[in-house]
């Protein structure tokens, strides 16, 4: 309970952590680890796909498995890490996501590496929440607190652009399996350093029986949706299996609804997510990612394998991007969400992103760094952090104390579950229309060379076919963020939870990085 609170209701404030501001750099390194993770691989896959031996249409596991994993059990991991106790689900989720890495690194097949990568998210699920929870319980000054997630946010960002670079390095100079091997010392200082100074104070689990149904229910719908549509690449739209996945998603994810709606202490009480504004901002935020993520492994692709990019020189192609979603955040975002609507910044935030992505449209084998990437990615970036920094003030905004633990994991969760879905959906659409592409032009080329030629113009037009499904996402995320996200501006003073004695964590404005 915040200090404000406390007074309020006649009831003295419990003494800060004396050790907190060293706990902060922990819990900020774990998260930096988690963020290395998502980027440091994008640029390992393309090494790391030649050498396990994976075909273009699995290739997207390697991504898919962990953001299913990650965004599938997220709810669950927060609900543990309240049962538990946020230090210990902390320090278990280091030590599973480190044998994970090691997994990983020493993957000698397909199936190896799925598995490893699917166990990362796994134990992502139980470290982001409780990584979350342990800065909420152990900042309870109001001002401390907005500067801690300021930092745990800062952190995170820069470790999308460290990320990038040091994959490259590590792919190029050692091997692609040091990018899985980098993260154990990552998570033995930082579960060594929580171990030792994280206080977790007394009084703060929440013993109520565990929604074994829902965590079932969901995580088997989820896992359906996104095979469907992997699934759909290879045998196509019209196969039995793809379309029974579809059909039993929607059976199991409508059956959650119904259980959530009955049971005394649901997995996802419905109240978080059918609020107006929180419901516009879940369903806009994973749209967006949608986007996104196909964009990040189409990029990657198109530099290191039409373009003859190295994985360095890969890396730092996307540092405009990086440096454009921290500008929008943190300078465009942040100074004006106090003086504007929310949706004002949201909606025209997706449609600069989406005018970014149109510049991408026109992608040929020969295009210009400089004249067509590097402006596309920064307006992606300037887009993409200005609508991003106002939609995670406002997830959390009004909400029960009860409620702010699983409303803050409902924006993680829509960010995984986007990203697995935009992963497979986009690569569906770009391996479509090259085979398209290959079987209309091969006939006429005769020598090896053109051939050759061939096969790089189908990649690039597989990967700008999907590249105009992702503008019109974005289009749909930004009129979703216009209509539905009818919030004020908020006032200079704090935001307060919907009840009396709100807990100030309902207050935090918690920036979530997306990758």
């Amino acid at each position: 309970m915040s200090e404000t609170a406390s007074k309020a209701l006649g009831t003295p404030a419990a003494a800060p952590d004396a050790g907190r501001w060293k706990a902060l750099v922990f819990i900020a390194l774990a998260q930096l680890m988690v963020v290395l993770d998502a980027t440091i691989v994008n640029i390992a896959l393309p090494s790391a796909q030649q050498d396990l031996g994976i075909s273009d249409g699995n290739r997207q596991w390697v991504v898919t498995a962990y953001a299913l994993a990650f965004g599938g059990l997220l709810l669950f991991g927060g609900r543990i890490a309240d049962l538990w106790g946020r230090k210990k689900a902390f320090v278990v989720g280091l030590a599973g996501f480190a044998a994970a890495s090691a997994l990983g690194g020493a993957a000698t097949n397909e199936a190896m590496m799925f598995g490893a990568r699917a166990l990362q998210g796994v134990f992502g699920a139980l470290l982001a929440p409780a990584a979350l929870s342990l800065l909420a319980v152990m900042f309870t000054d109001a001002k401390e607190r907005a500067k801690a997630f300021g930092i745990y946010g800062a952190i995170a960002g820069g470790g999308g652009a460290v990320g990038l670079i040091l994959g490259g390095f590590l792919t190029e100079y050692l091997d692609w399996r040091w990018t899985f091997f980098v993260n154990i010392p990552f998570a033995i200082v930082a579960a060594a350093g929580a171990y030792f100074v994280i206080r977790e104070p007394e009084g703060g689990r929440n013993r109520s029986p565990l929604d074994i149904p829902g965590v079932i229910l969901s995580t088997l719908g989820l896992v359906a949706l996104v095979y469907g549509f992997t699934r759909a690449e290879s045998e196509g739209w019209s196969d039995s299996v793809t379309v029974g996945m579809f059909v039993g998603s929607a059976v199991l994810l409508l059956a959650f609804v119904l259980v959530e709606s009955r049971v005394k202490a649901p997995l996802l009480p419905l109240r978080v997510v059918t609020e107006r504004n929180r419901g516009g901002i879940y369903l806009s935020l994973g749209l967006a990612i949608i986007a996104m993520f196909g964009l990040f492994l189409f990029l990657t692709y198109y530099l290191q394998i039409v373009k003859g990019y190295s994985p360095v020189k890969t890396g730092f192609a996307f540092l405009p991007m990086i440096a454009g979603m921290i500008t929008g955040s943190t300078q465009i975002g942040t100074r004006l969400m106090t003086r504007v609507a929310p949706r004002l910044l949201m909606g025209p935030g997706f449609l600069v992103a989406a005018l970014g992505m149109l510049l991408l449209t026109q992608l040929e084998i020969g295009s210009s760094y400089t004249a067509l990437l590097l402006p596309a990615m920064l307006l992606l970036g300037l887009g993409m952090g200005t609508a991003f920094m106002p939609a995670m003030s406002l997830a959390t905004q009004g909400v029960e104390p009860r409620d702010s633990g699983v409303a803050s994991a409902m924006v993680n969760t829509s960010q995984q579950v986007g990203g697995a879905i935009g992963t497979a959906l986009l690569n569906t659409i770009a391996a479509s229309a090259t085979t398209a592409y290959v079987a209309d032009h091969i006939a006429g080329a005769t020598s090896r060379s053109q051939q050759q030629l061939v096969q790089l113009e189908a990649m690039v037009e597989g990967y700008t076919s999907a590249i105009w499904f992702a503008v019109g996402i974005l289009v749909v995320a930004a009129a979703i963020a216009l209509t539905f996200v009818n919030a004020g501006r908020p006032g200079s003073s704090t935001v307060t939870g919907s009840g009396a004695d709100a807990d100030a964590a309902d207050d935090v404005q918690i920036p979530v990085v997306a990758h």
